[in-house]
């Protein structure tokens, strides 16, 4: 075959690919989408985002030690995922992808240094709060938002969610925490905002007890609600009530780190606190009319926890990486779905879906169109694949992975899914060190403390002169562990992925680049007349 050949097969099967995600899409946001179900009132949304919780985190995805009864049991009423996909290998791409239903590129989040804005969502974007209360539900942000802090326009009360009871930094304290309540301005009163401090309880169950008093609010106001809980856990800081740290301190006898058992009594509080959401929605009598996602923003940290010496490691399934890498472990994460009468109890799916595919389902479900002025989204709608109607198609698309520290640079911790292959890039070193000193020190004081305004660091690395290694090619049909790279056996396969993948990456840095630019201008703009807090208050010497 002729070079010409070649490149026009490359071109042709990447617009056949381009077509079936345009339709596909077009399904997702369509009134059709709703097809002859019968009118049965508004259909109630509830997104659970885990945080750091890996694929093998859950006594339904085979981890022998666990006691996770809420989630195992709404796994079994429902769909579990054993492909799935969290947008990123880092929380706050991975969530700025989850919450816009877009390559988390477009929208300006690629990192997690809130100091320098690379987590922020530009606010061109539209998220599931902006969707959901434009077609007239009750909206609420309950937990970890890390999409954009230190700039009160980019919380969620800013970002379509009437009610935000949380944090906006990337981790908190656990028992000294300083929790937000803020409310939107609406119908003429402006928003309101004000700090609760610790009051003995522990994080989890107050984050678990706030979404469930949002569903009763919202049930007894007989209004459609949308609720996003993003729990802390099971990010460090690494703290959990005694009696479950006992308990799997007994249970492991010594296998693995104490960090583990720590985190293991995490995960059980946290299924504990979800379970005391779902009876908020069992109590309403509403949980026919609620579409239930659980899943995780990216998979487990097993190399460090933030206790000395210990890393965290354990049962991970049979994939390889951790939070960070685009290997499986990285970014393949939890996925159950439930919503009675709708998706049949016991589903189980292997084909592969992705973290923007949520909202676009969820806006299915509900026959809800994305607000004017939308930007395009390049999830799918999941439900007829949930609901047993279709597989081939959404098997057939490729997915697309690449984090690294600041500026993305094309082929550093990169990889592209599609059908059984998966092409990765190993990390460019230089491209993911993190400057620990100059970034980490706002975040240190956001474990203790209530959320802050201050200007942006906006000065980024722009990492000239590097160079990729060779991609690796792996089946994951026969090697899902990512173990044997068979790139010199499938030249064709290696070449026809990353003619798709550097096309993917050229349109999307794009839209980075033009996000990163209104960021930062909108940044200059907020602070060109206002005063910024003294550094030395917000970070004192030995404070940090």
């Amino acid at each position: 075959m002729s070079a010409g050949s070649r490149g026009s097969s490359k071109r042709l099967w990447s617009v056949s690919i381009l077509l079936c995600v345009i339709a596909l899409t077009e399904a997702a946001i369509s009134p059709d989408a709703c097809g002859d179900r019968p009118d049965e009132g508004h259909v109630n949304l509830i997104i659970v985002i885990a945080d750091d919780l890996g694929w093998g985190d859950l006594g339904c995805y085979g981890n022998p030690d666990l006691d996770t009864p809420v989630l195992d049991g709404l796994a079994r009423a429902g769909g579990r995922l054993t492909a799935c996909y969290s947008p990123s290998p880092l929380c706050s791409p991975a969530r700025a992808g989850l919450l816009t239903g877009r390559w988390n590129h477009r929208t300006g989040a690629v990192d997690v240094s809130s100091n320098r804005g690379v987590d922020r969502i530009d606010l061109s974007e539209r998220t599931i709060g902006d969707h959901f209360r434009a077609a007239g539900y009750a909206t609420a942000y309950i937990g970890k938002w890390h999409n954009g802090l230190y700039l009160d326009d980019y919380l969620p009360h800013r970002r379509g969610f009437d009610r935000f009871v949380g944090f906006a930094n990337g981790a908190h304290d656990f028992e000294q925490w300083q929790l937000e309540r803020r409310t939107a301005a609406a119908d003429g009163q402006p928003e309101t905002c004000r700090v609760e401090p610790h009051d003995g309880r522990h994080l989890s169950d107050v984050l678990a007890d706030e979404a469930a008093a949002f569903v009763r609010e919202s049930a007894a106001a007989r209004r459609p609600f949308a609720a996003v809980f993003a729990p802390a856990a099971i990010h460090p800081p690494l703290q959990a009530p005694q009696p479950l740290v006992d308990k799997y301190a007994a249970r492991l006898a010594g296998r693995g780190d104490h960090a583990v058992t720590i985190t293991y009594a995490m995960i059980e509080q946290m299924d504990a606190g979800i379970g005391r959401l779902l009876a908020a929605v069992d109590e309403a009598g509403l949980r026919e009319q609620t579409l239930v996602i659980f899943t995780s923003d990216n998979g487990a940290n097993l190399v460090w926890s933030g206790l000395k010496g210990q890393t965290g490691n354990r049962y991970h399934g049979p994939f390889r990486g951790t939070k960070g890498d685009v290997l499986e472990q990285g970014i393949r994460v939890p996925g159950i779905v439930a919503w009675p009468g709708h998706i049949p109890a016991g589903t189980v799916i292997d084909t592969p879906v992705h973290g923007c595919d949520w909202l676009p389902t969820a806006l299915a479900a509900c026959c809800i169109r994305t607000v004017d002025g939308s930007k395009p989204l390049d999830g799918l709608n999941l439900l007829p694949l949930l609901t047993g109607d279709a597989a081939a198609e959404y098997a057939d698309r490729p997915l697309y992975f690449q984090r690294n520290r600041y500026t993305p640079v094309a082929q550093s911790n990169a990889a592209l899914r599609h059908g059984r292959w998966k092409l990765v890039w190993p990390p460019i070193p230089e491209t993911m060190r993190k400057d620990i000193a100059r970034d980490n020190p706002c975040y240190e004081r956001g474990l203790t403390h209530a959320h802050w305004e201050m200007p942006l660091d906006a000065e980024l690395p722009d990492y000239a002169g590097v160079v990729a290694a060779r991609p690796e090619l792996y089946d994951l049909e026969v090697d899902p562990g990512e173990a044997r790279d068979v790139a010199a056996e499938h030249p064709d396969v290696v070449a026809r992925l990353t003619a798709a993948y550097d096309a993917w990456f050229s349109e999307v840095d794009t839209d980075w680049r033009a996000a990163r630019g209104r960021i930062v201008d909108h940044d200059q703009t907020v602070w060109r007349h206002r005063a910024p807090p003294d550094p030395r208050k917000l970070s004192p010497a030995g404070k940090r």
